[in-house]
């Protein structure tokens, strides 16, 4: 891939994540592609990205993605991003990075890496502690 197609698929997806549009998600898969998410409890397939971003909008309307930085090596394009949502009464923000690969400019497989620990405990109603306190 050029470094022009790496720009395009990096706006495309920063794109499809501004409207959250599951039919411009689904254009940048392919349908036999993999999506290793944390927040999921299986794999998704390529071809069920679509129903994802169903779930996910009616899940969390308040959710919101941006593209902190991206870096690429061949048909590796890795995105940092960082995300927010309100629950309840809390606005919480995290950061994660995806690792794609891609295929003919498209997603074969992508791998989410972020920390859920924080959401969880918000979950269940637990406060979230560090592990290390560190000194002032």
């Amino acid at each position: 891939m050029t470094d022009i197609e790496k720009q395009d698929f990096v706006d495309r997806f920063a794109a499809a994540w501004a409207a959250r549009d599951g039919d411009a998600f689904l254009a940048l898969w392919h349908p036999e592609g993999l999506l290793h998410y944390p927040f999921a409890d299986r794999v998704i397939k390529g071809g069920e990205i679509g129903k994802l971003n169903d779930l996910t909008s009616k899940v969390s309307p308040n959710l919101t993605w941006a593209l902190v930085d991206w870096t690429s090596r061949g048909d590796i394009v890795v995105l940092e991003w960082q995300c927010s949502n309100r629950f309840g009464d809390h606005v919480v923000t995290w950061r994660g990075v995806d690792k794609f690969t891609l295929r003919d400019g498209r997603i074969i497989e992508e791998i989410v890496y972020t920390d859920t620990a924080p959401l969880q405990a918000l979950r269940q109603g637990t406060r979230f502690d560090a592990l290390i306190r560190f000194p002032e």
